[in-house]
């Protein structure tokens, strides 16, 4: 066990997976969210809920889970038009990358969940990004998160380090770690409270959560889950 953490926290599935096994590692978890208008933005009303439930399922994840923060970055919705900022059809652009990627918006989010941290003397930031099953986004992958790292440290003069524990997980793999943090108790709140289906769709819900079942998010999640419900008992 060791000090404090800032988690990334959206509201969906990884990142609410990353809070669960932040509480299982450090001593004192903060948690961020940020606002940049994205069309899902109905994630961002899970927090509290999640927040609250994965609460009741340890009594050290209550004492240990502090503040939340909620920033606005709208800023990034002014930079460009993707598919997660406004209505536009979600499907691979000409550059190989889906049109749901947004430029920068990892790298915003470590630099402002960085200066909350520095501020409130937390050491470790952390993000539920992969590259292992994920969408292409450049700013997802671990060679560009350990030089963000580097950068960080160096323009705030502060150690301050970058851990995604999901970097290298399968889907699958994420829901058998949510598994072995939170056992069915937090599967439940996996399916039932976080939300990741880039439509914000929650109007129907599947045996894997809520979602559009087509967006490239739910394929993901609906893959790892099929494959993961073939050893889980519920």
């Amino acid at each position: 066990m060791c000090d404090s953490a800032l988690v990334l926290f959206s509201g969906g599935q990884d990142s609410t997976t990353c809070l669960a096994w932040a509480l299982e590692h450090y001593d004192a978890v903060e948690t961020v969210g940020f606002d940049y208008r994205q069309r899902h933005k109905i994630e961002l009303s899970r927090r509290e809920i999640i927040r609250n439930k994965l609460c009741k399922i340890k009594s050290d994840w209550l004492s240990k889970l502090g503040k939340d923060h909620l920033i606005d970055l709208s800023l990034i919705s002014q930079l460009g038009d993707t598919a997660l900022t406004t209505e536009s059809e979600i499907k691979i652009l000409s550059n190989g990358l889906p049109s749901t990627f947004v430029p920068g918006r990892n790298l915003f989010f470590f630099i402002t969940a960085a200066s909350i941290a520095y501020r409130r003397n937390i050491s470790t930031l952390v993000g539920g990004m992969c590259e292992t099953d994920y969408s292409g986004y450049p700013d997802c992958r671990n060679n560009t998160l350990t030089t963000l790292q580097s950068a960080l440290n160096q323009g705030l003069d502060k150690k301050i380090n970058i851990k995604t524990p999901l970097m290298w997980l399968t889907k699958e793999k994420i829901w058998q770690l949510s598994n072995e943090l939170g056992g069915s108790d937090f599967i439940e709140i996996i399916i039932n409270d976080t939300h990741s289906c880039y439509r914000g769709e929650r109007r129907r819900k599947w045996e894997w959560g809520y979602g559009c079942n087509d967006c490239p998010a739910c394929e993901l999640r609906m893959q790892g889950f099929v494959k993961f419900k073939k050893v889980y008992k519920r």
